[in-house]
């Protein structure tokens, strides 16, 4: 029976192609809307459709807000029959190739659009934190703490007294995707970060510092999606989806988060997929904070619940190494465009797997999985999703 039901879920036919990054900028008074016009634009270019061939978008922003997808589709001059808005941010990439491409399956939608693009300025970096969920608000603004960066401080310290992590088992994250970041063009980082220089950073907030916290920025990342069949008749070079999870609220029981919903259905991604985490060759995990990516690495079968410090001593996470991690720098080194962080792996998996990666290529890789990680509110997180992704047959 659970032969059939894989068979039944499975996304055989469907393509992802033609990753689409719109350069980062560190601040921007243009709109959300202006960069997912030029993600529009750039699919268009480099696909060799018409936009008006383009009949399905997805799209997940913060800053766009008041405004929804359908007011995309205006501004655009787009007029897709299926539509979708995916307010999920850091799993959002994995959400939207999801619906997608059950959208071409079922014959809603030919070609569709997934864009993600976020402005970034003073008072809209402000007003996102401000409005960004009303439970995490009014559980931290009273006690004079409302961003981020004291959320997954409490999260890490948590992290650290259950399993005895220590802040160079993090750094050691870091190091190796500003490795990465240093051969990807459009990453904000250009520098080289060795580990004495992370553990010699200014604190944020104990015991998160400096370069455990992304760089909020501006920009775009966007794919297409279409089935095999017309991926290969438009001669567009293309990766296919081998098994896809998503989970929302997961462990609620537990008092602060120290795992993720990739655990509870991760043994269904890899049975969709016929594989096994050993026979992944890169990874892509969503990375706000560096412990969110041991925490994925345990969760995703990679090492055991606890063994993420161990796991990271005794490997490299650089494109070359012997766990390439983030291959674009992540957006610790790449920067964080809002919704679009929860793109950034797919795009970046769809160059690996296409051969567009350029120097930051893993040699000989076949198959990638991207985890999502997105909406947390006061001491978790709400949405998490992984996809396997890997060259067609």
């Amino acid at each position: 029976m659970n032969t059939t039901r894989r068979r039944r879920l499975s996304y055989e036919g469907v393509a992802v192609a033609v990753p689409v990054t719109v350069p980062y900028v560190r601040y921007s008074t243009r709109s959300a809307h202006w960069f997912l016009g030029q993600a529009i634009e750039a699919l268009v270019k480099e696909s060799g459709l018409k936009k008006e061939q383009i009949d399905g978008l997805c799209v997940s922003s913060f800053s766009l807000v008041p405004d929804t997808a359908v007011g995309v589709t205006q501004h655009l001059g787009l007029s897709p029959r299926w539509l979708d808005h995916v307010p999920t941010g850091g799993a959002s990439g994995v959400m939207c190739l999801r619906r997608a491409a059950r959208a071409v399956q079922s014959g809603d939608a030919d070609v569709v659009a997934c864009v993600a693009a976020d402005t970034n300025h003073v008072d809209s970096f402000r007003l996102t934190l401000g409005s960004f969920s009303n439970f995490a608000r009014d559980a931290t603004y009273p006690y004079g703490s409302g961003g981020p960066n004291s959320i997954f401080a409490m999260i890490t310290s948590h992290y650290m007294r259950t399993f005895g992590a220590k802040r160079e088992d993090f750094g050691r994250i870091c190091v190796d995707q500003r490795t990465n970041a240093l051969k990807n063009p459009h990453a904000m980082f250009k520098k080289p970060l060795t580990l004495d220089e992370y553990m010699a950073a200014r604190p944020i907030s104990d015991p998160i510092h400096l370069f455990d916290c992304v760089m909020p920025c501006a920009g775009a990342e966007a794919f297409l999606v279409m089935s095999e069949e017309r991926a290969r008749d438009l001669g567009l070079p293309h990766a296919v989806i081998r098994g896809a999870i998503e989970r929302h609220n997961a462990y609620s029981e537990d008092p602060v988060m120290v795992r993720g919903g990739w655990r509870m259905d991760r043994d269904d991604l890899y049975a969709q997929a016929g594989v096994k985490p050993a026979d992944i060759d890169f990874v892509q995990t969503y990375d706000d904070y560096p412990v969110i990516v041991m925490m994925q690495f345990e969760d995703l079968g990679f090492c055991e619940k606890g063994e993420g410090s161990a796991f990271v001593q005794s490997h490299v996470m650089t494109n070359e190494g012997s766990f390439p991690n983030n291959t674009s720098g992540g957006q610790l080194s790449a920067g964080q465009a809002g919704a679009a962080g929860g793109f950034l792996g797919m795009t970046e998996t769809i160059r690996q797997l296409t051969d567009t990666a350029d120097s930051r290529a893993v040699p000989d890789a076949q198959l990638g999985l991207v985890a999502g990680f997105g909406m947390v509110t006061y001491d978790r997180c709400l949405c998490t999703g992984a996809i396997i992704l890997g060259r067609p047959a």
